[in-house]
C-alpha cells in the first residue's frame, strides 16, 4: 500500500488500535455478568445503557467468542455476556479505486477498522425477507454492517459472474464479496 492513498491517509489518522491476546488468556475463574449486547450495538449492564463510550470501547478490546458464547476476558477471569445478535456493529465505509481493484475499508462503533478481503470477509443472511450484512472482523468475532453502510455497499454493487452465476456484489482486495446472498468464496 503507498502512503499518497487517501484511504491509507485515513488509515493513519485513526487511533492507534489497543490489541489484547485475549485468545491466550485462559484464566481460571469464570462467570456470568450482566451485560448485553442489543442487536442495534448498544451495550447494556444490568438494564442500564453503558452511556461511556470509552468504557464500551475497552469491553470490546477484551471480547472473546468461545464455542460456548461471548466473554469479557482478562488474565484473571472470563466473564459470560449476552449478545442478541452480533457483537460489533460496522458504522462506517471508505472506499477507494474501482472493480477489482476496489478497497473497502470498515469502522466499528468500538474502533475496529478493517479492510474487507480474505481474511475479514462479508456475507449477507436473510432475516424474515430482510437482508442481513456481516462483516468479520478479528479472532472470531463478527460485526452486523448497519444499514447506513449497507446502503453505501448496494450504491456501489455490481453484477459479476461467479462460478458462472451472475451476482450482485462489491469487489474489496481482489475479492468479490457478494451482496445478494450466500457467500461465494466459503466462511
Amino acid at each position: 500500500m503507498t502512503t499518497d492513498s487517501p484511504l491509507d491517509r485515513f488509515l493513519s489518522q485513526l487511533p492507534a488500535q489497543k490489541s489484547h491476546p485475549v485468545a491466550r488468556w485462559q484464566p481460571s475463574r469464570s462467570g456470568v455478568i450482566d451485560i448485553r449486547i442489543a442487536a442495534n450495538g448498544d451495550w447494556f449492564h444490568e438494564g442500564e445503557l453503558i452511556r461511556r463510550e470509552a468504557l464500551v470501547t475497552l469491553f470490546a478490546s477484551i471480547l472473546r467468542r468461545d464455542p460456548d458464547g461471548y466473554y469479557l476476558v482478562t488474565p484473571a477471569e472470563k466473564q459470560r455476556i449476552t449478545v442478541e445478535d452480533a457483537p460489533l456493529l460496522v458504522s462506517q465505509l471508505q472506499h477507494e479505486g474501482e472493480g477489482r481493484t476496489q478497497r473497502l475499508l470498515f469502522l466499528t462503533r468500538t474502533g475496529d477498522a478493517v479492510e474487507a478481503g480474505p481474511a475479514h470477509r462479508l456475507w449477507v443472511e436473510d432475516s424474515d425477507g430482510e437482508p442481513r450484512p456481516y462483516l468479520m472482523i478479528r479472532d472470531g468475532l463478527h460485526a452486523r454492517i448497519g444499514r447506513n453502510v449497507f446502503y453505501q455497499l448496494v450504491e456501489l454493487a455490481q453484477p459479476a459472474t461467479v462460478a458462472g452465476v451472475e451476482r450482485l456484489g462489491v469487489w474489496s482486495n481482489g475479492l468479490f464479496l457478494p451482496l445478494d446472498g450466500e457467500d461465494v468464496n466459503g466462511r
